[in-house]
């Protein structure tokens, strides 16, 4: 395990949530609508300060270190731009303006992160003491898999309708309008809610759910929490910008959930081997950490290009009368 002082924990967590709260700041300075070449800039900012941790960690703590992080990173990335296609319906869902968007996105990831944390360390926990803990989460991922197989194209449950943004309806009054930016406003001499609050609460709400396959993943590629913290804190930075900037491209990633469901699988597959090996079948075959980097980038670039050459050709397909 590493040896993690506290100081550092503390300056890692100080510095993420500083450029989180610069990124929030120059937002509501800045209430237009996000460009593709602000996003872009965002994107690379952000995928660029994960790269220089990387680099900080393979010369204090060594290649396997660094190369946890940057595996573990991509894992979580590439399952977050799942999350995009519910975003993207949430925001149907609830009509949030265009300059109210990166708001809604900013205000939940943030929220999604301070919801995971109990998530992270109690699955470390469990992890550390309880070796069996792997069968689960081997078999939470496989059975993910599965149901990504089995989903029908474009099958999502709506994001507006869960549990906490139907409780949170019926004990606060909400308003049918927006307002700006503003959260709460006084309608009839009544304190009421705006939909862009409950637009946030919402996507809160989804980035938890989604963390109940992303989690144990990242379990399969390291079992470090300080890198479970990090790559998952980059991965959630930077996926507002990645909103943006792929918002017209999530239609054409057709076959993204089967290449997920491969990644899920793997990974499954991988924790329940390591489990195996420390109970029954110690000659398990275990997939060592770069082949575990080279499934991912290669399964996600397969994903990627199969699919933009599937929309490619529908496009030039041509159309009935």
């Amino acid at each position: 395990m590493l040896d993690v002082p506290l100081w550092v924990w503390i300056a890692t967590l100080t510095g993420l949530l500083t450029v989180l709260a610069v990124d929030l700041v120059g937002g509501q300075r800045n209430p237009r609508a996000v460009t593709t070449r602000a996003a872009a800039l965002g994107v690379a900012f952000y995928v660029g300060l994960a790269g220089v941790f990387a680099v900080g960690l393979l010369v204090l703590a060594g290649p396997s270190t660094a190369t946890q992080f940057t595996t573990g990173y991509i894992l979580e990335y590439s399952l977050s731009v799942d999350n995009l296609f519910v975003y993207l319906l949430l925001m149907s869902s609830f009509a949030v303006p265009d300059q109210q968007r990166k708001d809604v996105l900013l205000v939940g990831i943030v929220g999604t992160m301070m919801l995971r944390a109990p998530f992270i360390a109690g699955g470390a926990a469990a992890a550390e003491r309880f070796s069996f803990t792997f069968f689960v989460f081997g078999g939470l991922l496989l059975y993910t898999a599965v149901s990504l197989l089995r989903a029908k194209d474009g099958e999502h449950p709506d994001p507006g309708d869960t549990l906490v943004v139907r409780l949170v309806r019926r004990v606060f009054p909400v308003s049918d309008d927006y307002d700006g930016g503003r959260l709460t406003i006084v309608v009839d001499g009544r304190r009421s809610l705006t939909p862009l609050l409950l637009a946030m609460v919402a996507v809160s709400v989804v980035g938890l759910v989604f963390a109940l396959d992303s989690i144990p993943a990242i379990f399969g590629v390291t079992k470090e929490p300080y890198l479970i913290v990090t790559a998952n804190a980059f991965a959630l930075m930077g996926l507002r910008q990645l909103f943006f900037l792929v918002e017209g491209l999530l239609g054409r990633l057709v076959y993204l959930s089967v290449g997920l469901a491969v990644i899920l699988g793997f990974i499954g597959v991988k924790l329940i081997l390591e489990a195996l090996h420390l109970h029954w079948w110690r000659a398990a075959p275990l997939p060592g950490i770069a082949m575990s980097l080279g499934v991912i980038v290669g399964v996600l670039t397969v994903t990627v290009a199969t699919s933009l050459r599937r929309a490619s050709r529908d496009r030039n397909v041509p159309q009935g009368p």
